[in-house]
């Protein structure tokens, strides 16, 4: 297996010209920068991936649809398009991908693992089915989609196995309300 580099960032999330490995900039805690995909498809339901039990942080949790950090060189776009790939094997088009905004976030584990990382959001609008899709069994165990009715009561209700990313959940609401609240599907 390779090591993976990442491009540091400062604190207000410009490159300064290193790189480092991955694992040093988890225990470091240095500012770096990871993509987030959320993917919706026309009945409007969102992706959820379970993280393998083998997972460095947040293992057998459930998850945005795909995610990943910036591999060293690599651009905000080229690494979305990269991570829809290995993770789910979706080849979609860069026209396809929405960015909505960069969110700064920090946070620490009990084991030392420290991530402090700007991470981009994306939304993919997709008419693609379970079955158009392979996840990448390294890092995912399971995939579905959920009604989005469900997903925004899954996060009201703190669901102990979801990952919590309060500040993107508003921006998803904020999006979707409108267009899926009233829905019936």
């Amino acid at each position: 297996m390779s090591l993976e580099y990442f491009d540091l960032l400062d604190e207000d999330g410009n490159l300064i010209g290193i790189t480092k490995e991955r694992s040093k900039v988890h225990r470091d805690g240095d500012w770096h920068k990871a993509i987030h995909v959320w993917i919706i498809n026309e009945k409007g339901e969102i992706l959820l991936q379970r993280r393998c039990e083998t997972k460095d942080s947040d293992p057998n949790m459930l998850d945005i649809s795909c995610a990943g950090h910036l591999s060293a060189g690599d651009s905000s776009l080229e690494g979305a398009l990269r991570e829809l790939k290995e993770e789910l094997n979706l080849e979609v088009n860069s026209s396809e991908l929405s960015f909505i905004k960069t969110l700064r976030r920090s946070w620490k584990d009990n084991h030392g693992f420290v991530d402090n990382e700007y991470d981009d959001l994306y939304i993919l609008r997709t008419n693609r089915k379970i079955e158009d899709m392979v996840y990448q069994k390294e890092e995912i165990s399971e995939i579905f989609f959920v009604p989005y009715m469900e997903f925004k009561r899954m996060i009201a209700n703190k669901q102990s196995d979801m990952v919590m990313y309060e500040e993107e959940f508003e921006i998803l609401f904020e999006m979707f309300d409108r267009e899926f609240d009233n829905k019936k599907y």
